[in-house]
């Protein structure tokens, strides 16, 4: 797969080495049974965005899924949305992401789940997915479009890859009124990585791309206040044994807490949304 240098510098900073190993290794301290996970063993590091699996399952039901859909899930890091749609909605899943060794935690954790025969993961840009033309159902994004410069040509991949009546799912952090100015954040070391337009701007552009609106729904409030309670819980009773910290580093609670004050001084908004083809 060729990468624009670009790509190289996202990948770089998203990479940890031996990820996967890790954590096998935390969830084997944590007692749980390494041979034979349940996506419930992994609720607590693998879904990589705000809210965790709440979200996820939310934007499900709104993208209304059901058993047999296929959806490519677009930036799907370890794979945690990914077998939650097929353990919870009976979908099969094809996940695509740029950082290798994400797709390597991914795959090996979607095997020790039970849950290969479900969920594909592979590794590419979600500016050229490694997918043929109208061969999903659904796409699905959360919080992956923040490191993506070409938006227009993001919408329009997404686009080709939908079948005639397909829809994307979308849960991702947009521009707030003031510029978000606290880094390092999960996504960006500084504001070099972060691509961020505002909901305004990135419906216009979707309209553009061919996609119509059918949810939009600011959930920033719900996102501070679940990051406001994480970090009060993290600073009571320290870290816990699964710590989204293994994906991002010791930095991780820094980037946190960045995150958290960009929220609450309004530089940053939250939105699910749900779109359809024009």
């Amino acid at each position: 797969m060729a990468v624009s240098a670009y790509e190289e510098t996202v990948n770089a900073h998203y990479s940890q080495k031996d990820v996967g190993e890790n954590i096998l290794e935390a969830l084997e301290k944590a007692g749980k049974d390494i041979k034979a996970l349940t996506v419930e063993d992994l609720a607590p590091i693998e879904e990589f965005h705000i809210g965790g699996r709440k979200p996820t399952l939310e934007l499900a039901r709104l993208a209304e899924l059901s058993e047999g859909m296929r959806v490519a899930d677009v930036g799907c890091g370890i794979g945690g949305p990914a077998r939650a749609l097929a353990h919870y909605f009976g979908c099969e899943v094809v996940g695509v992401d740029l950082t290798e060794a994400f797709c390597t935690a991914a795959s090996l954790l979607t095997e020790r789940t039970g849950l290969a025969h479900k969920v594909t993961i592979r590794h590419g840009s979600a500016l050229d997915l490694p997918l043929e033309d109208h061969s999903v159902d659904v796409v699905w994004m959360q919080h992956v479009g923040m490191n993506i410069r070409d938006k227009a040509g993001l919408f329009n991949e997404l686009r080709r890859v939908l079948g005639p009546y397909g829809k994307l799912a979308l849960y991702e952090v947009f521009a707030g009124p003031e510029p978000a100015e606290y880094f390092p954040v999960p996504w960006a070391s500084g504001p070099e990585m972060s691509h961020l337009f505002s909901p305004e701007e990135t419906q216009k552009s979707l309209r553009n791309a061919g996609f119509r609106v059918e949810v939009w729904n600011d959930v920033t409030q719900d996102a501070t206040n679940w990051f406001r309670a994480a970090m009060e819980k993290s600073m009571k009773d320290g870290p816990p044994p699964l710590s989204r910290g293994i994906l991002m580093g010791p930095e991780f609670p820094i980037k946190a807490a960045n995150v958290l004050r960009n929220l609450e001084e309004d530089r940053l908004r939250v939105v699910q949304a749900i779109l359809t083809l024009q």
